[in-house]
């Protein structure tokens, strides 16, 4: 154990046999005070006594974890009234050191008292270890750097052959915070470092941890050209510092078909490598390089990124129609207006501009999709017996629309991600520009905000459904939008046209 560890934990002791000869020390708070906001409780177990002072009734809580239960800790009562109370805190042995929080809560006021048996030890596991242990605990472990995601606070991701770890926060030489770039860490160091483990939401961390030691790498990406590549391809190339035995690269299985080394040249402890990227009749896709090298005893990499951009065109649906047969890559967003087969998902998609058959989408049973919902889709320009049509299509995205009544949509909170299709009667038409109109099913009324053409319509391309469709007053039409309130007024906001049924 390196001497300043050492140091630290004689310091920690002698803080905590302070904080427990110091009985006379009180907190600043009015609402609740207690003789100390620090607990020690022996290796082989025992108790600990504090006293509370509150102006109301108290109650007293762990915090805890799933992974990290407090289970051990004791608490002689977890409730009490104003005035002076006392409360003990027990413990079993334990061969490890241990800590934990407590939650002393009274008119609306917070104490925190900590708990600490013995000393936490810290245990020099692998990545997998850390993933799987409790949360709270301590441990250190050795790993490469394989990304940076902040260079201020020092949060990084360190590697080794078991797994992954998030570091959040990185202290400095003096135990310092925000001045991580003063350790010199970069992208294939191999690091050794020390701190307490937390779970954020499903990302397992390691907080604010000390560097132990920092082996430099052999290896270091100094810098690139044409990080992002255009559609049609081309050259990118890297800039290498090595002092290894040699450089050697690799490229991921899945980028080998449309990446290659072109050349790799060497002068001394400089290399530069460069790559040919071929044309991209796809969408965009990038890839993730890792150079290396060894000193004969151990191997060293670092890793850089490449992108290039795809040949997707966003289109309208007249656009796609007016374009030419081929392997070009539309995308296009519209309503389903009917599903032909459910098994493969041959269907009709519309927005503003017109209408398409869609031949197929890729695995459409574990979609769920139905008619009404607005969908995004990607595939290119084919045709079938001289009839327009998308192939290949894959689902990028869906908007799903709720089939429901007037009645409910009036009692729905107001949202702009949540869609509705209703029905009913055109009682009156406000604007017959943009199409608002009054809709009537049964005992209840909606005011739909502007009746468009399709999803997708702006400017212009918003005005004249209603006479486009000769959809006049006693129609029964069907349309998509979300619900609103203006100036206490619900409404239907920006609807989308589906169908309409003439009167006559």
């Amino acid at each position: 154990m390196k001497l300043k560890y050492i140091f630290s934990l004689l310091i920690a002791t002698v803080a905590l046999m302070t904080s427990c000869a110091e009985e006379e020390t009180v907190t600043l708070l009015d609402e609740i005070q207690v003789s100390s906001s620090y607990v020690a409780l022996p290796m082989g177990g025992g108790s600990a006594k504090i006293t509370v002072t509150t102006k109301d009734s108290w109650t007293v809580e762990k915090v805890t974890t799933d992974k990290n239960p407090v289970e051990w800790l004791t608490i002689s009562t977890t409730t009490g009234n104003a005035g002076e109370s006392e409360l003990t805190f027990s413990a079993e042995s334990t061969l490890d050191g241990r800590t934990a929080e407590v939650l002393i809560k009274s008119a609306g006021k917070v104490q925190r008292i900590n708990i600490i048996q013995g000393l936490a030890q810290v245990s020099e596991v692998k990545v997998a270890e850390i993933l799987s242990g409790p949360d709270g605990k301590t441990f250190r472990t050795t790993g490469v750097v394989t990304s940076i995601a902040n260079t201020e606070y020092g949060n990084w991701y360190l590697t080794d052959e078991t797994g992954t770890v998030y570091i959040y926060g990185t202290l400095d030489a003096k135990g310092g915070t925000k001045n991580f770039l003063s350790l010199g860490i970069e992208v294939g160091d191999e690091v050794t470092v020390e701190g307490p483990k937390t779970t954020y939401g499903t990302t397992v961390e390691l907080v604010n941890v000390t560097v132990i030691k920092i082996n430099k790498s052999l290896v270091k990406v100094d810098s690139v050209a044409n990080q992002v590549l255009p559609v049609e391809g081309g050259e990118f190339i890297a800039y290498i510092t090595c002092k290894g035995q040699g450089v050697s690269v690799e490229i991921p299985e899945d980028a080998k078909s449309w990446l290659s080394i072109s050349s790799i040249q060497s002068a001394g402890t400089s290399t530069v490598v460069k790559f040919k990227a071929a044309a991209n009749t796809g969408g965009d896709r990038g890839t993730t390089l890792t150079f290396l090298t060894t000193d004969g005893k151990k191997d060293y990499s670092t890793e850089t990124t490449l992108t290039q951009k795809g040949a997707i065109i966003k289109a309208t649906i007249a656009e796609f129609l007016a374009a030419a047969v081929g392997d070009t890559q539309y995308r296009l967003t519209g309503v389903i207006t009917n599903i032909a087969n459910t098994t493969y998902g041959n269907l009709d998609i519309r927005d503003f501009s017109g209408a398409t058959y869609v031949y197929g989408i890729q695995d459409f049973q574990t979609h769920n999709l139905k008619a009404g919902d607005i969908i995004t889709i990607v595939g290119k320009r084919a045709a079938y017996n001289n009839s327009p049509q998308v192939g290949g299509a894959v689902l990028e995205s869906v908007i799903r629309v709720t089939p429901t009544t007037i009645a409910d949509v009036l009692i729905k909170p107001d949202s702009n991600n949540d869609y509705f299709m209703i029905s009913g009667e055109i009682t009156s038409i406000a604007n017959d520009v943009y199409g608002n109109v009054y809709l009537k099913d049964g005992d209840d009324e909606i005011y739909v905000y502007g009746v468009y053409p399709g999803y997708g319509a702006t400017g212009d391309f918003r005005k004249n459904l209603l006479a486009d469709k000769g959809i006049v007053v006693g129609d029964r039409i069907t349309v998509i939008g979300t619900k609103t309130t203006y100036n206490g007024t619900i409404q239907l906001a920006n609807g989308i046209y589906f169908s309409h049924e003439s009167a006559e």
